[in-house]
């Protein structure tokens, strides 16, 4: 058997499972509806057989390598699969996901009239994910992209009788429109630069364009790189587009977790996918980084001050997005893909179990209040942080002074994991415990690095990264980045002597709110798409 015969093997075994979902999707919803519990579970064994297919699919990736299969259909533009071990980690993900997802709908959905209308679009939304991965060129991947959007939108819609449903609906049906519209002008761009759209075309001649240093010097290539950029953060919720995402909480709890798991990742995806391109503008990924990290650190405040379980699970979906955007924005791409499996497999747990949630607080140990951080105790944990982050930089290898996006994620990382020491230690006092702590932070910090390393490996993670973190610019980018991290690590800790001020209870109030954006959106969009519910198909 040939090379070109194994990869269309492949190439068929990825798009198997996309195909059938997405055909399973287009048949007639009223007769969906009319054999809703079987529909339902059909969607579900479709989507188990999508999962099956995938795993196939990696197994000839490994037997017989990538698969780069093209079917042209008419000019420039071609039908096609690139299918590498980046798409194979996705396509796992997401159709194990889906199949989850979809044999869980099974009995949450049972009795609904529209149960089949449900799985319709459910199947049509997955089945569109799963071909975002396996895109094989710049227009297929937009198509998707959009056809995502679209079906998305449908299952927001579920209950159209629900004001706040449709509000949200609306105003992310306008963002993902202006994400589309970024999609327009990159496709358009990116033809007339390097005159093709396939994937490995267009990731060859960016490399040739890193190696012969000319990353900067066409305006074209920093309008690319900067629409992928806006495209990224639109899509994925960033801030200040970020607020129709708490807002979609109306819907199925399917739907939550698909979109919370699955379709928000796809602007990390898009980055992730595409960087070598993207690498190509270090102002662009230093831009990414920059709005990633305050995303972050505003979702994760405004999160602390909601009691409701699923809308504080989107607002750490945001900041964790955030989180994704600037490991994207330092070039720490291996990492960002480990986010983002991490992520996916949590946020859908945590959703399809969020019925459960106020039972186990209930019955869980509630700890007593706890004194504001003392400064010696705050600064051995900082130091105790840092020198297992240091120890097992050395461990594996990591030369900070080339690896500066490794550096300030992981200072990032260790100020997380000093909280984590304070927290244990101000809570129980035992000291056995929180050496016992500071032990597992340690393995925790071990397996940090090693991943790092293993799924840069894994997707194949080239030399370029952002050129701009050696530089005075990139030096006050990681400075203001590691200040706004130690700001919050600062407050954590300080939080127990300033809940009683006035000034901090003003902030809390305002926090709640979400300083204010959602508001402004929502009045946005009911001035320029007023909802009325009789203008919604039920």
């Amino acid at each position: 058997m040939t090379n070109t015969s194994h990869q269309i093997i492949t190439a068929a075994l990825a798009a198997a499972g996309p195909l059938a979902l997405i055909a399973f999707g287009l048949m007639p919803e009223s007769l969906l509806n009319r054999i809703g519990i079987r529909a339902s579970r059909t969607g579900a064994l479709i989507s188990f057989t999508a999962f099956g297919s995938a795993m196939f699919a990696v197994v000839s990736l490994y037997c017989k390598g990538a698969a780069d299969a093209q079917l042209p259909i008419a000019g420039a533009f071609n039908l096609g699969v690139y299918f590498d071990n980046l798409s194979a980690v996705l396509l796992v993900l997401v159709s194990f996901l889906l199949a989850v997802i979809a044999r869980y709908s099974v009995n949450y959905l049972a009795g609904d009239p529209a149960q089949g209308r449900f799985t319709k679009w459910l199947c049509l939304t997955g089945g569109s994910v799963l071909a975002i991965v396996i895109s094989g060129n710049l227009v297929q991947f937009a198509l998707a992209w959009c056809a995502t959007s679209l079906c998305l939108h449908q299952l927001l819609l579920f209950y159209p009788d629900r004001p706040g449903a449709v509000l949200a609906a609306r105003k992310k049906f306008l963002i993902s429109r202006l994400g589309d519209a970024c999609m327009i002008g990159v496709i358009i761009l990116v033809h007339d630069t390097f005159q093709t759209w396939n994937f490995s075309a267009l990731f060859n001649a960016a490399n040739e364009l890193h190696k012969s240093a000319l990353t900067t010097s066409s305006l074209e290539i920093n309008a690319i790189c900067f629409l992928l950029v806006a495209g990224a953060m639109l899509k994925s919720a960033q801030f200040p587009f970020h607020s129709w995402l708490p807002d979609t909480m109306e819907t199925p709890t399917p739907v939550s977790a698909l979109m919370h798991a699955g379709i928000i990742n796809a602007g990390g995806f898009l980055i992730i996918r595409l960087n070598p391109l993207v690498t190509l503008s270090p102002a662009a990924m230093s831009t990414l980084a920059l709005f990633g990290a305050f995303t972050a650190l505003f979702a994760s405040l405004v999160m602390l001050t909601h009691a409701s379980v699923k809308r504080s699970l989107a607002f750490s979906t945001v900041a964790q997005m955030g989180f994704m955007m600037l490991e994207c924005g330092l070039g720490a791409f291996g990492l960002a893909v480990l986010h983002l499996v991490a992520h996916a497999l949590y946020k859908a747990h945590a959703f399809l179990s969020s019925g459960s949630i106020v039972s186990m607080a209930k019955s869980a140990w509630t700890p007593t209040e706890k004194p504001n951080a003392h400064p010696l105790t705050l600064a051995a944990a900082f130091a105790t942080a840092i020198a297992l982050a240091l120890g097992c930089a050395w461990i594996f290898g990591v030369d900070w002074r080339h690896e500066l996006a490794l550096f300030t994620l992981g200072c990032a990382f260790a100020m997380a994991l000093a909280y984590a020491l304070w927290n244990l230690w101000s809570q129980s006092l035992n000291l056995k415990l929180a050496v016992f702590g500071g032990i597992f932070g340690g393995a925790i910090v071990a397996v940090y690095f090693a991943l790092h390393r293993v799924f840069g490996q894994l997707i194949g993670q080239n030399e370029w990264v952002n050129s701009q973190l050696n530089t005075w610019p990139g030096i006050v980018l990681i400075a203001t980045l590691l200040a706004l991290f130690l700001l919050v690590l600062i407050v954590q800790t300080e939080l127990p002597a300033w809940t009683n001020r006035p000034f901090f209870q003003a902030i809390y109030v305002h926090a709640r709110n979400g300083f204010y954006f959602n508001t402004l959106a929502n009045r946005f969009v009911a001035a320029v798409w007023p909802v009325n519910k009789s203008s919604e198909q039920k």
